[in-house]
């Protein structure tokens, strides 16, 4: 058995508790919040704040909720909102925050709300876990970091006359920076394809000294250069700097859509940063 399965109960019993109270059949799935995050407080918020929403909004049916486990999962009380025919904790939060936003957008819902969820099937080799975060409200970050991508495309796209400009100003940021190592940086999408000078710009940039160890100052090969772009991005991303998804090989190959958004995140932290 996965020892994640026990790690995510407190007390030993826990776990023969939830087994007896639980049957899972072979070649089922249930998804559950771990304890740890059973009492978060933003998911206590959350909750309160739903079942307050669902009670004011049936007062007239003259129903009364108390737990979103208990008197949601026969789909009585949902029947005026909409049924729900397994008792998921996870599926119901997901159901009424949907069904929330769309009949009162305005519901000041806590945002970033996640729980750590634990994935159960029982296989024919036992049981088989797997573990995952997953948001309940909208995660901000991710919508930012979205909004960011959504300019540069629209940049690309629809406003190719403004490119040189945006290129041009995170050029001179570049260049404030790693000409101080005697480094000047004219074309963004060649180079910075082998990391080092984006390694050194972020070195520049955090004050510390990068280990020559630990990258390849004069790369020779797709393999080198690929490790000290993913050096990089992991820095970036220690740093809180990089909360999107990107891929190594299109910095490597000169993708210049993917480098001036890894450059952006820099610039729109340091822009203020004196020379």
């Amino acid at each position: 058995m996965d020892p994640d399965f026990l790690n995510v109960f407190t007390q030993p019993a826990a776990l023969d508790q939830f087994l007896a109270e639980n049957v899972i059949a072979q070649g089922e799935k249930k998804k559950l919040i771990k304890p740890t995050s059973s009492n978060n407080p933003k998911l206590e918020e959350l909750k309160l704040l739903l079942i307050d929403w669902i009670n004011t909004t049936l007062r007239e049916e003259h129903i009364v909720v108390k737990s979103l486990e208990e008197d949601l999962y026969d789909g009585l009380v949902l029947h005026h909102l909409l049924a729900i025919l397994t008792k998921d904790l996870v599926s119901t939060l997901h159901l009424l925050v949907a069904i929330a936003k769309h009949f009162e957008p305005n519901l000041a819902m806590p945002p970033n709300v996640q729980v750590e969820t634990i994935t159960i099937e029982n296989t024919s080799r036992g049981l088989k876990t797997s573990n995952a975060v997953e948001y309940i409200t909208e995660n901000k970050e991710n919508l930012e970091a979205q909004s960011e991508d959504d300019a540069f495309d629209e940049l690309f796209s629809r406003a190719p006359d403004k490119l040189d400009a945006v290129k041009k100003v995170l050029l001179q940021f570049v260049n404030q920076h790693v000409g101080k190592l005697g480094l000047n940086v004219k074309d963004i999408s060649s180079q910075f394809a082998d990391g080092v000078i984006l390694l050194l710009l972020i070195g520049q940039l955090e004050g510390y000294f990068l280990n020559l160890r630990h990258f390849f100052l004069t790369p020779d090969s797709t393999v080198e250069m690929l490790h000290n772009v993913n050096v990089a991005l992991d820095l970036l991303a220690d740093g809180g700097l990089l909360n999107f998804s990107v891929n190594s090989e299109d910095i490597v190959n000169g993708d210049m859509k993917t480098t001036m958004r890894i450059l952006y995140c820099l610039y729109s932290k340091y822009k203020s940063k004196e020379t």
